[in-house]
């Protein structure tokens, strides 16, 4: 089996890889197995140092990296210089503060000291997409090793070269290179590689059915998973909203990667006395997005990363529309097998509809259309999805109080859905469970030992001998 680079912009395959054998894969593991007994006995202090070094270095090869991503999934090289500079954010944010996250509690009992401990458990497997090659990996793997952990990725198969330029990274920082590995190797080593002892834990991001797959995996062998799995995030507007400011936000996080994100907003749920305003406002905000080569630094938004996703996208709107959508913004592909996806806007989208309940995992918006705020909350909650979402409304206190209404793993009031280091990310529902960043993220993969210290029993004073 080979693993192949292919730049979605030109369409020629860039670099071909020869798959690892199960063979190289154990003994990578092993090597990982191994170095977790060392690792996890260094200090803080000597973690902190290697990774504000890991960020120095990101932010060195920013370009190089941003080039990486434009020609092995169709980022414009703009956004792939912020992806990079966020993951240095994430790493000198676990730098400075993983000790104080793991710090042992102190807990009032009758001991004499009780305490819970926040310890390392050994090797972590990640198994990430494509669509933030570099970030999703680094929000694992920097509060991971910075616990004490070792990690090893397998990526998604279309973006070895990132994953390759990572694990360097890792090594020339100065990490024991067993510490992090890619692993280059299928889907189909990666039951077996749960079903090893050595790995202790997953964490996965990407689609609802591989999650489901490898939960069942790591179930059957009891060991923990976080799963991250997408959504179809709402981005409600309320008629009190400030229009111009909403629907201009609506055109840019339904534009993030090209629309390939999970907390991109998907659904637009907008009152009816707004609706064809909002809309209009928002067309014209998408129309004035710029596609082009990724690797131009006036391209706004490239190709999808593979042909096949942007066919399977056409085929999702075209089920839509013959259920009963209305295009209210032509777009998508200029043929069948061409990669590049023109943005799209679907109304009159009802339940039964795939647009309804399925996720669109590229740059096409449907609007939802309710009667007053809490039927915009129901239409919210009205999905099988729940990862992140945004309230838009002028009346701020409202607001953060619809926010506790939808069910989600982030609300945002009169933002942009994003992650940041410091707050916890992850859904609920078929969006997943456990969550990264933030100090929940570092302590999803350590072992929360409770200590008991029995106080001293004082033994009798001796009677006087008179």
């Amino acid at each position: 089996m080979a693993i192949e680079s292919f730049n979605p912009h030109t369409g020629r395959v860039e670099r071909r890889f020869r798959a690892f054998s199960w063979s190289k894969t154990e003994q990578v593991l092993a090597q990982a197995h191994r170095a977790f007994s060392t690792w996890r006995t260094t200090s803080f202090a000597h973690r902190a140092e290697r990774m504000h070094r890991a960020a120095d270095l990101l932010r060195e090869r920013q370009q190089e990296l941003a080039h990486l991503m434009a020609v092995e999934m169709g980022k414009p090289v703009v956004d792939g210089r912020a992806e990079i500079e966020k993951c240095a954010l994430c790493c000198d944010y676990y730098a400075d503060h993983a000790e104080q996250f793991l710090a042992d509690e102190e807990i009032k009992t009758e001991a004499q000291h009780s305490f819970i401990a926040h310890e390392p458990i050994g090797v972590v497997l990640a198994v990430m997409p494509w669509n933030f090659p570099f970030w999703q990996v680094v929000r694992f793997a920097a509060p991971a090793l910075m616990a004490g952990n070792v990690g090893l990725l397998k990526h998604a198969s279309n973006v070895p070269q990132c994953a390759l330029a990572l694990e360097k990274i890792f090594h020339d920082a100065g990490f024991p290179p067993a510490t992090f590995r890619t692993l280059l190797i299928g889907s189909d080593l990666v039951s077996k590689l749960i079903e090893d002892d050595r790995v202790r834990a997953v964490t996965l991001t990407g689609s609802e059915p591989a999650g489901a797959q490898v939960a069942a995996t790591a179930g059957r062998e009891i060991k923990k998973t976080v799963l991250e799995l997408g959504g179809s995030d709402a981005f409600i507007v309320l008629a009190d909203a400030d229009l111009e400011l909403a629907a201009k936000t609506a055109a840019q996080a339904r534009m993030i990667n090209s629309g390939q994100s999970c907390i991109a907003a998907k659904r637009f749920i907008v009152e009816k006395s707004i609706l064809k305003e909002f809309v209009a406002k928002m067309k014209a905000h998408l129309l004035a997005f710029r596609p082009g080569d990724p690797l131009d630094e006036a391209t706004q938004y490239g190709p999808l990363a593979r042909p096949d996703l942007a066919d399977e996208l056409t085929q999702q709107v075209e089920d839509s529309v013959k259920q009963g959508a209305k295009v209210e913004l032509p777009g998508g592909q200029s043929e069948p097998g061409t990669a590049l996806f023109r943005p799209m806007i679907l109304s009159r989208v009802k339940p039964g509809q795939r647009a309804y309940v399925e996720e669109f995992f590229g740059p096409v918006a449907i609007i939802l259309e309710a009667k007053d705020a809490d039927d915009a909350i129901r239409l919210a909650n009205d999905s099988r999805f729940g990862l992140g979402g945004s309230v838009w409304t002028r009346d701020a206190k409202r607001g953060q109080e619809l926010a506790r209404r939808v069910e989600a793993g982030a609300v945002f009031v009169n933002s942009m859905v994003k992650s940041a280091p410091e707050m916890p990310f992850g859904g609920v529902k078929k969006s997943g469970y456990g969550r990264e960043l933030s100090h929940l993220g570092i302590r999803e993969f350590v072992n929360q030992k409770s200590i008991w210290v029995a106080k001293e029993e004082k033994p009798e004073a001796k009677k006087k001998v008179e």
